[in-house]
């Protein structure tokens, strides 16, 4: 989802002793150790390589332009520098149960994460806790999504069952603003843009006015949609990645306004397996066959334009759009250049020439296919990638090949 990245100023500055004046329900002792001295962060973004405490590598990060935060397995956050990956403000929890994940919000300045039954957000500018949202017992938060000055959240029960409840939340102060019991299937995402939030049940979707919860559009119950995927503004029907079977719905993209199908260039008769869409309309979709999905290719589909753009064998990795490019790992069979971060042209694909060429970075050792890594995309233009690595917990930043 694309969103504006609200500028913080061209320095940083957090004491060290705020997060232990504004957090509540945790010590520090919980999460990393934060800096002993006041630390400005200015300048471009460098390249780095930082360690993840245990909890943070059990958690999940995400960036703004001007800095990397990431989320506690207890519900912490951490607050990390663009310039050397070090920590600049801690927001410590000790909560224990199902992590939701976490929403980083550079428009509205908010990082929110969701364990077991609380949400919490720290202002991404000051490093100090914002609020807090407790649900009651026995129910967990499972996905996260935001925009224009809202933070939505699902609910359910703990493990899931039947129903779940979406949530609208102020993001600036936390105040509930509506919340509506919703059919949902677990692993699905929320998506909301142009005042509205979308959600899947794995067949059908479901569009709700933004500003009080009221459903204003249904996907057509001819229309299947196993598996939502989201990017940009919009909206895209593929089969299920847990699906067992050897045949597959066809791709449909659907209209945000109407939730109708609008013509989609249909997908390989392989299993869609997950898929990145950029701003401009290029969805990249990873395909493999239904009984081993290690192996398979990246298609590229212009969904404006209603085509297909090119194709690349993979090995399943994650990937990610920074600057323009796909942004993806090399095959782990590919003995002359795996473990590094590779980078194709949206349109031109592989086989582009000159600027539009395909470049690989170097060999390091969070882009091991060991390390279970995954990339963390700053907004704006900084010109640079995170890659995560989850197996000896630690962060990397590296110039965008």
């Amino acid at each position: 989802m694309k969103r504006r990245i609200a500028v913080v100023g061209a320095a940083l500055m957090v004491l060290a002793g705020c997060a232990d004046n504004t957090a509540s329900g945790g010590s520090r002792s919980s999460g990393p150790t934060v800096e002993t001295t006041s630390r400005s962060v200015s300048g471009p973004w460098r390249a780095w390589a930082a360690s993840l405490s245990s909890g943070e590598a059990r958690g999940s990060c995400g960036a703004t332009a001007h800095q990397v935060v990431c989320a506690t397995n207890s519900g912490g956050i951490v607050g990390r520098s663009r310039a050397d990956g070090r920590i600049t403000w801690t927001v410590p929890a000790d909560d224990h149960g199902k992590s939701a994940g976490l929403l980083v919000d550079a428009a509205d300045e908010r990082a929110v994460t969701g364990v077991a039954g609380r949400l919490r957000a720290a202002n991404l500018r000051t490093g100090e806790q914002a609020w807090t949202h407790q649900l009651r017992t026995s129910r967990a938060y499972f996905a996260l999504g935001a925009a224009d000055g809202t933070v939505y959240a699902l609910d359910a029960p703990d493990p899931f069952a039947g129903t779940a409840v979406l949530d609208a939340v102020r993001a600036s102060d936390g105040t509930p603003l509506w919340h509506r019991t919703v059919a949902w299937s677990t692993g699905e995402p929320l998506a909301a843009f142009r005042g509205r939030v979308y959600t899947a049940d794995g067949t059908r979707v479901t569009a709700r006015d933004a500003r009080t919860g009221d459903t204003v559009a249904t996907s057509p119950t001819g229309v299947e949609c196993p598996h939502l995927v989201t990017g940009g503004h919009y909206l895209v029907c593929t089969g299920s990645p847990f699906s067992a079977g050897d045949t597959f719905p066809p791709m449909r993209r659907l209209d945000p306004a109407t939730l109708r199908p609008l013509p989609t260039p249909r997908n390989t008769i392989d299993k869609p397996v997950h898929g990145v869409i950029s701003d401009d309309g290029v969805l990249v979709l990873y395909e493999a066959g239904a009984e081993d999905t290690s192996a398979g290719n990246w298609f590229a589909y212009d969904l404006a334009n209603d085509r297909k753009l090119w194709s690349t064998y993979a090995t399943e990795a994650d990937a990610a759009v920074a600057g323009g490019r796909f942004v993806t790992f090399t095959p782990v069979n590919d003995r002359t250049a795996r473990g590094r971060v590779l980078t194709i042209d949206l349109h031109a694909g592989p086989q582009g020439t000159g600027n539009a060429a395909p470049r690989m970075s170097a060999a390091y050792s969070q882009t091991r296919d060991g390390e279970h890594p995954v990339f963390v995309v700053p907004g704006g233009d900084t010109g640079h990638v995170v890659v995560m690595a989850r197996t000896h917990g630690s962060l990397r930043s590296l110039p965008l090949p």
